[in-house]
């Protein structure tokens, strides 16, 4: 039994997308199925923003930017699966993830880009795998090249259920993933994954390592496997929709970008034995899941990078449009706001100036780690400088029917008017403010950037144990011998 696709058909197209989500999924939101993704009214405005998005591949003035041509089918293929071998093809990479985040004003965490560039950690980290079986990285590779040579679109899951932290998966298996049985045709899984972010709208979905669970006896739960969300036995629930077109231009963001959380159950699901990549080995499982992070972390950084530049544009719009721009304080947080912004260009650099080749022969970027600790220790204050700036103006625009409204026009043009800003272009400013900030797409938002790196306390512990102190601690040491000090005095 397969599920490996044995024609590949290369880049897709918007149009070839939107078909593709007509699979047969079990999907669900508020109760009821979803028979088809693309044709729902909660699911489609950014599934057709995606389909855009990937048309661009085809355009000849992106080409070269955006695709690859595959030395072993011939076929052109996107950029992010390419797996970069030297640092300039890390910097195409990067200038390629740099224009789809541009494009999405860093909106999409959980991009194509994005996840592409896991999969090339997986073909990267196949030698690995087969180290604990041949078959696992012979899959990894044949996975990987399925993805890349169909152009999937992808989501992964990482994150166990919120029953009890407090309490062991031994004692209560519905706490996580786990494998029941196996046989002749693979292995059978039974429980639930969260948080995965865009699988309504993704063709497959990498399952891999949850950290928590990987010590002593609790091996059984250490799995990674890779199935398509129409999978039997496979169910989606999706959350509550953030973009709705309901109320006109005041939600242009949700309605693109909103990329959909999702809980995956898994009802006694089949996982064929060429979908599996690593079964009960925790040691591997910790190695590999930095390894295979490498380029979606420098992916993750451009993204974020280019959020912090709409958070930034937009305050400045904000500041400029109710005339308080040339205010020092405005000025100070616009420079706080730039600086963030700034740095990440730094991080980026770094992660260049640091790589190196893998054993596998890819060159990989260099750890970066305490970069994505401060991207979450900032990401709340950036969001929180746009608030101040727009300050109570967020809360009261005029809507659309407002604006059409003959007997209050006149009231909106004297009283609601900006600074050389009319009432229409000023009311569309800040309700594009207010969901990057404030309305429920703006939070899920801003909880993404905290939540999504992992977290943050013990990230802040890995830093410090990660950090080599050595050298200073024996000039310290040295400094603090009493033999050294008795020398000293008598020099």
């Amino acid at each position: 039994m397969t599920l490996l696709s044995p024609d590949p058909r290369g880049l897709l197209t918007g149009a070839r997308y939107l078909a593709e989500l007509d699979d047969g999924r079990e999907l669900y939101l508020d109760g009821q199925r979803v028979p088809n993704p693309a044709e729902h009214p909660a699911f489609r405005p950014a599934a057709e923003e995606l389909g855009r998005l990937l048309d661009l591949q085809h355009l000849p003035e992106h080409r070269e930017l955006l695709t690859f041509k595959d030395p072993d089918t011939g076929l052109r293929l996107a950029r992010a699966y390419q797996p970069p071998t030297t640092l300039e093809e890390l910097r195409v990479q990067r200038r390629s993830a740099e224009f789809w985040h541009a494009e999405a004003l860093g909106q999409q965490g959980r991009s194509p880009a994005f996840m592409a560039s896991i999969a090339v950690g997986v073909h990267d980290f196949r030698h690995q795998l087969a180290s604990a079986d041949p078959r696992f990285g012979a899959n990894a590779e044949a996975w990987y090249r399925h993805c890349a040579q169909n152009d999937l679109v992808l989501s992964h899951a990482l994150g166990d259920p919120q029953i009890d932290r407090s309490a062991n998966p031994l004692d209560d298996p519905d706490l996580a993933l786990r494998v029941l049985s196996e046989n002749e045709h693979g292995i059978v899984v039974r429980g639930a994954k969260q948080l995965t972010t865009l699988a309504p709208l993704a063709h497959e979905v990498l399952v891999y390592l949850s950290a928590s669970f990987t010590q002593g006896r609790a091996e059984q739960f250490v799995v990674w496997f890779a199935l398509p969300l129409n999978t039997p036995g496979l169910i989606t629930l999706a959350r509550e929709p953030l973009g709705t077109a309901a109320w006109g231009h005041g939600h242009p963001l949700g309605a693109r970008y909103d990329e959909q959380d999702a809980m995956l159950f898994f009802d006694d699901v089949l996982v064929p034995w060429d979908r599996v990549f690593l079964l009960r080995d925790a040691g591997l499982a910790r190695r590999g899941l930095a390894r295979i992070n490498a380029w979606s972390a420098y992916v993750g950084h451009i993204r974020y990078r280019e959020r912090l530049r709409t958070l930034l544009a937009t305050a400045t719009l904000l500041a400029e449009s109710i005339g308080v721009s040339q205010f020092r304080n405005i000025q100070e947080d616009l420079g706080r706001l730039a600086g963030y912004a700034e740095l990440t260009e730094y991080f980026l650099d770094a992660a260049e100036n640091r790589g190196a080749l893998t054993d596998a022969g890819l060159f990989a970027p260099g750890d970066t780690f305490a970069s994505r600790v401060w991207s979450a220790e900032v990401a709340g204050d950036a969001v929180d400088i746009v608030r101040r700036i727009g300050a109570s103006g967020l809360l009261m625009q005029p809507s659309p029917g407002d604006l059409a409204n003959p007997r209050l026009r006149p009231h909106l043009e004297r009283y609601m008017r900006g600074r050389e800003t009319d009432v229409e272009l000023k009311s569309r400013l800040f309700r594009l403010a207010w969901e990057l900030t404030g309305d429920g797409f703006g939070q899920r938002q801003d909880l993404y950037e905290y939540v999504h790196r992992g977290d943050l306390a013990r990230n802040r512990i890995n830093v410090f144990h990660r950090y080599d102190q050595s050298a200073t601690r024996a000039r310290l040491l040295a400094l603090l011998d009493p033999a050294t000090s008795v020398q000293e005095a008598r020099a």
